[in-house]
């Protein structure tokens, strides 16, 4: 037997015996922190959505308005959506008679998204049950841990460097 077969046999019975799986890690990285916690928020935010009667992506859309009008180019970058989905997305919702398409008054070539009364209903309503849902997700972390998760999280944002929070558009999107 050569001296690293005779070494890593010693350690072989050295070491404490099996009794099943490994021990978990303790703890999270980031990254395996971070998609748990957005599978979980997207999970609330589905269920808030099919609560309303509606589709995930017809709340976004919703939420994304609530602040006012938006442009379609705008709401194709902050939604990740093609045009064309975007387009479908909107004649799905207007046919539901929950935002209208209005000219935008600088550019008559392009049109801005508005609510009705009705979309803007179910989106803070959506909105709410969001807010809701996601405060009984953080319901264990003390009121201190809440914000300095939030204050972490708002430096992550893209465009919000500075942690004080994100455009309104931004915003809604986030939060329902």
């Amino acid at each position: 037997m050569t001296e690293t077969a005779h070494v890593q046999e010693q350690e072989i019975a050295s070491a404490e015996p099996c009794d099943g799986p490994p021990a978990p890690r303790q703890g999270l990285t980031l990254a395996e922190a971070l998609v748990r916690v957005t599978h979980l928020v997207n999970q609330e935010f589905a269920e808030a959505s099919r609560g309303q009667g509606l589709t995930p992506q017809q709340a976004q859309l919703l939420c994304q308005l609530t602040p006012g009008p938006v442009g379609m180019t705008s709401l194709s970058r902050t939604l990740n959506l093609e045009k064309s989905s975007l387009t479908g997305l909107v004649d799905r919702v207007v046919r539901r008679g929950l935002v209208e398409r209005t000219r935008d008054s600088q550019d008559r070539r392009a049109c801005r998204i508005t609510l009705t009364d009705t979309g803007a209903r179910l989106g803070n309503a959506t909105h709410a049950d969001v807010v809701a849902r996601i405060d009984r997700l953080a319901a264990g972390l003390s009121a201190a841990e809440r914000d300095l998760l939030a204050a972490f999280i708002g430096r992550m944002v893209p465009g919000d460097e500075a942690g004080a929070g994100t455009a309104p558009e931004a915003s809604a999107a986030a939060a329902g």
